[in-house]
């Protein structure tokens, strides 16, 4: 439950400028700036987010359930750049992602067969093939806080086989709402670990 706090009293993120470009500090809720918080505690110590980066729009919330699936599933809404996991009482809690760029998006329903914390990163041979940067590791980067599939992953599985696409971590809060990665979904790495926390192995996956 997220209580009596909203979007609605959070201040407007970052620094603007006034009319002589002086610079206007703003501030963040204390409920959000506890959302986001540094967590020490992990196996990789995870830093606060940097919130002037992360697009209020795309901040945890509790909301209405828009989907109309069951209790439990996931709910990937791609054009709005949300994942919604559908709660009783007609609520859903929203977090904001990342989704694949132009030619590697994916839709469709599956489920999380596995799922881990801190996982080794394998880049698909097309990936190793396409980009340089991927290559020196073919045979897996250990997990860690620059791994790209940051503190946890959720691997989706369609037909009973991997569908090489992933719900995972990412450190880069500005990714969050925009179409960047080579298909899998990506929340700043508080969201994956609460979202991570809630959904058990055989959860629903609806990517639309």
């Amino acid at each position: 439950m997220f209580g009596a706090a909203s979007l609605a009293s959070l201040a407007l993120a970052g620094c603007a400028t006034t009319g002589d470009n002086r610079p206007v500090a703003r501030t963040f809720d204390q409920y959000y700036l506890d959302m986001y918080a540094a967590m020490p505690n992990e196996k990789f110590p995870v830093p606060a987010v940097d919130l002037t980066r992360l697009k209020p729009t795309h901040f945890r919330t509790e909301v209405d359930d828009p989907t109309g699936e069951k209790p439990g599933t996931i709910v990937v809404n791609t054009a709005e750049r949300y994942l919604y996991l559908v709660e009783e009482g007609g609520k859903a809690i929203r977090y904001g992602v990342g989704i694949g760029r132009e030619g590697f998006a994916w839709s469709g329903h599956g489920s999380i067969n596995r799922k881990a914390e801190w996982p080794t990163w394998t880049p698909p041979a097309e990936m190793v093939a396409r980009d340089p940067n991927a290559a020196p590791w073919a045979k897996g980067m250990p997990g860690g806080i620059d791994n790209p599939l940051g503190a946890r992953a959720m691997y989706i599985y369609t037909g009973g086989k991997d569908s090489l696409y992933r719900l995972h971590g990412s450190a880069d809060p500005a990714s969050i709402g925009e179409a960047v990665s080579s298909g899998c979904v990506r929340l700043i790495n508080q969201d994956v670990i609460d979202l991570y926390s809630r959904v058990p192995v055989g959860t629903k996956v609806v990517v639309i």
